[in-house]
């Protein structure tokens, strides 16, 4: 495979893209031009929102080709574009070839949850001291273990247990935090998402496991359950409130992630009239935020 690199203005890069993808390029990339200099410029969007800018002052293009002949055909007819007016092609270079299963892997160590707890890619060994452990690799749902939200849903299951428990874990994803549920002594189990591939992966990774539980889609929620556990973001979690906390049964437990520290008044003000929330963890800038009933 070739790459062609391009170098271009913030106001061309959308006409750009959208070439490139056109032109039958297996991916493109786009990076501030002067990473690691004075000039570089810090990017950031909320988690859920998009990128305040389409790109940086100067960016660096990276698009991906099968053959050297597309990337430098791709080259010639971009250069007849009128939006390609101060852009710059700087070159067609080979991508050098490795691993990629194993690159991938080598970006995946175990993650700690608890000294005791962990999760453990299956091309990793457990740790020593790991007394109890969740198989997963990274697949096509959200939910490895390596966000702060995701840790912190998994760490309060772990600190309370959930022997003999009925869990609801909603918005599933890899399936991960009811697993980890299971793990920890839960007896009756149902896991949804709204994507068929959350529902797929999650029964796969629950049979890597050795444990059992429901998934399926949302629907597959019912009745009331001692625990519901919900790691989405804070405006569908918004939209939820009457739907989680009409699931939570007298003298059981919520627990939500995917909530920013600044965003934990909103969540208090959704959930008011059913349930009193208040933040019990935090890390890195997210919040864990917990009620009983």
């Amino acid at each position: 495979m070739h790459e062609l690199v391009l170098l271009a203005p913030e106001t061309a890069i959308e006409d750009l893209s959208e070439a490139l993808d056109a032109l039958d390029a297996l991916s493109v990339s786009v990076e501030d031009a002067d990473a690691l200099t004075p000039a570089e410029q810090a990017l950031f969007g909320e988690p859920g929102m998009p990128p305040p800018k389409e790109g940086w002052q100067r960016s660096r293009v990276v698009a991906l080709f099968q053959e050297e002949s597309a990337a430098r055909e791709a080259a010639v007819l971009l250069q007849a574009q009128d939006f390609f007016s101060g852009c710059q092609v700087i070159g067609v270079q080979p991508v050098a070839d490795q691993d990629w299963v194993r690159l991938t892997q080598s970006q995946f160590d175990p993650v700690e949850i608890t000294p005791t707890f962990w999760i453990v890619p299956s091309w990793h060994e457990p740790p020593s001291v790991a007394r109890q452990v969740i198989r997963l690799d990274p697949g096509l749902a959200f939910g490895t273990g390596t966000h702060p939200t995701t840790r912190m849903c998994l760490r309060w299951t772990a600190n309370r247990g959930a022997q003999g428990l009925r869990v609801l874990d909603y918005g599933c994803g890899s399936g991960i935090l009811a697993i980890g549920a299971a793990k920890f002594g839960a007896t009756s189990i149902d896991a949804v998402d709204i994507d068929p591939a959350a529902v797929e992966a999650t029964r796969l990774n629950a049979v890597a496991n050795h444990v059992e539980l429901n998934a399926g889609l949302p629907e597959a929620a019912q009745g009331e359950y001692d625990l519901v556990l919900a790691n989405i973001l804070a405006t569908p979690l918004k939209v939820l409130a009457p739907l989680l906390c009409a699931h939570v049964r007298s003298g059981g437990h919520l627990v939500l992630a995917g909530i920013l520290e600044r965003q934990a008044d909103e969540l208090r003000e959704a959930y008011a009239p059913w349930l009193s929330l208040s933040v019990s963890d935090r890390e890195d800038g997210w919040i864990l935020m917990t009620a009983s009933r």
